[in-house]
């Protein structure tokens, strides 16, 4: 299955969220020019209001006990073909402190689709709003307050917002958009450009930098590092990738290969191991050994030795707290969907593919198959965009009332599926750790998550040779499922980790 059609298949369920994708080369920096102030029709015939100008607005947060007296700034760069003209706009949020040596961090989420609000006002922005974890409501008050797990304290911080999604546009057809920015190549050059021209416009070629990638945006961390590294000339100091899809192929092909139910398997016996409140790294340790060993084995010996899938079977069923019979009729060989639905089918509810611990009522539970859509995914569209427009618009002042899309299934409708997506940005990760021996990377994942599962990173991550230091790309793994921060312990433990790789400990 290729990445365009997975993402499609999970998005049309309601079942994955983050990023999007898109296009061409902008403009040298010196050259790019702010869109005309007033309302005109370009070349394609499109009249949409121009956007204001950069805003600023001082803020605070408390945390750690220390004050953070910081800048946001909400703005927008073009995007610009090969003739100059320009044909999208990308909106940023920047948050900045005065200091000498201050890196930069970029910020991207993933989808395609999705806007960069899930890191800004979950993740790692210097406020946050709650979403995400068993309890959340669409309907609560989208507060924000300070988050305890920002990364503000030792690196300014850049959120971009692919075209198509939060306020970012293009500014031509949609037959054009789907070339020019929906398909894999395209989106890479064309946010590696804007990563380009904001360093410039902002007079920080000289700062450490660093990306942060989500998901689709963990897709495209290695993909932009290394295009950046050996095509616009700048250099990315390290890599943080959470919940990354870095190998779409490795899920292909489950009627053969026994990789896309080894990928999940740990995941679903973690959730089992937290309801019983015993997950520990202790404990997922030997559930790891035996995905790589006996159960890859079984599974390889098919029919040809039934002691072995019997043994299998029943070592499953013990790691899943699942009903054996169900495990027996799976062939031990847990469909993602179906186990979702199994797990709390006497309580007439679902797991959620990105946390099968968050559950929500099942609407259609006599279906044969799911037809409701994702519990957190449902659940996180409107808290971020509500607390999103209110800050956007209302404390920094950006006075732009056009539709903000934190999740935009139009954006991934248009995205054009290539083979080149299917290859994933496992061969740009090595290359681009090849090309510098100092870059570090950091790959985090949460136990629980079933879209794109952390064994996928440890397998990648074990494959790759060591280039004199095996330190320099890690994987972790916390509580939680795809936006494990979301939870405060597990935000605590990821911000550690990332002190570390940013030497700010």
């Amino acid at each position: 299955m290729s990445w365009g059609i997975l993402v499609r298949k999970i998005l049309s369920s309601a079942l994955l969220a983050t990023l999007i994708i898109a296009a061409v080369p902008a403009a040298m920096a010196g050259d790019a020019k702010p869109a005309p102030a007033q309302d005109s029709a370009n070349a394609d015939g499109f009249h949409l209001p121009a956007f204001p100008a950069d805003a600023h607005v001082s803020q605070s947060a408390v945390v750690g006990g220390r004050t953070l007296k910081y800048t946001v700034t909400v703005g927008s760069l073009p995007v610009r073909d090969e003739k100059g003209n320009v044909t999208a706009q990308v909106v940023f949020t920047a948050y900045t402190m005065p200091g000498k040596d201050r890196p930069v961090t970029f910020a991207i989420n993933g989808g395609p689709g999705a806007s960069s609000v899930y890191l800004n006002f979950g993740a790692i922005g210097p406020k946050r709003v709650n979403f995400g974890v068993d309890g959340d409501n669409p309907s609560d008050p989208a507060t924000l307050h300070d988050n305890p797990g920002t990364w503000l304290g030792f690196t300014d911080l850049v959120f971009i917002d692919p075209v198509g999604t939060g306020y970012s546009r293009a500014l031509v057809p949609d037959d054009k958009a789907t070339k020019l920015f929906y398909s894999t190549d395209n989106d890479i050059k064309y946010l590696s450009r804007i990563v380009y021209d904001w360093l410039v416009k902002n007079g920080r070629m000289e700062s450490r930098k660093y990306l942060v990638g989500e998901s689709y945006g963990g897709f495209r961390g290695p993909r932009i590092t290394e295009y950046l590294q050996t095509q616009l000339g700048v250099a990315m100091n390290g890599m943080v990738l959470l919940s990354p899809y870095l190998d779409a192929a490795s899920s292909d092909d489950g009627n053969v290969s026994p990789l896309p139910w080894m990928l999940t398997l740990p995941s679903i016996a973690a959730a089992y191991l937290e309801r019983e409140h015993r997950l520990t790294p202790q404990a997922m340790a030997p559930i790891i050994d035996y995905t790589r060993t006996g159960y890859a084995v079984a599974l390889m010996k098919g029919r040809s030795d039934p002691a072995a899938n019997e043994a299998m079977l029943q070592k499953v069923s013990e790691l899943t707290g699942l009903d054996p019979v169900f495990v027996k009729r799976s062939g031990g060989r847990i469909e993602t969907q179906a186990y979702l639905r199994e797990v709390y089918r006497a309580e007439g509810k679902l797991g959620s593919r990105y946390d099968s611990n968050v559950t929500a009522w099942d609407p259609f539970p006599y279906a044969p198959h799911q037809v409701g859509g994702d519990p957190i995914l449902n659940g996180i569209i409107a808290p971020t965009t509500t607390a999103m427009v209110n800050f956007v618009t209302q404390t920094v002042g950006w006075k732009y009332y056009g539709r903000y899309n934190a999740l935009s299934y139009e954006v991934n409708n248009l995205w054009h599926e290539d083979d080149d997506a299917n290859k994933g940005s496992v061969s740009q990760l090595r290359e681009a750790v090849a090309n510098d021996p100092s870059l570090r990377v950091l790959i985090a994942h949460g136990w629980d998550d079933l879209s794109c599962p952390f064994m996928a990173s440890v397998l990648i991550v074990d494959q790759m040779p060591e280039m004199g230091d095996a330190t320099r790309v890690q994987v972790k793994e916390y509580p939680g499922g795809h936006m494990f921060y979301a939870r405060p312990s597990s935000q605590a433990l990821l911000l550690d980790d990332v002190k570390v790789l940013y030497g700010a400990r």
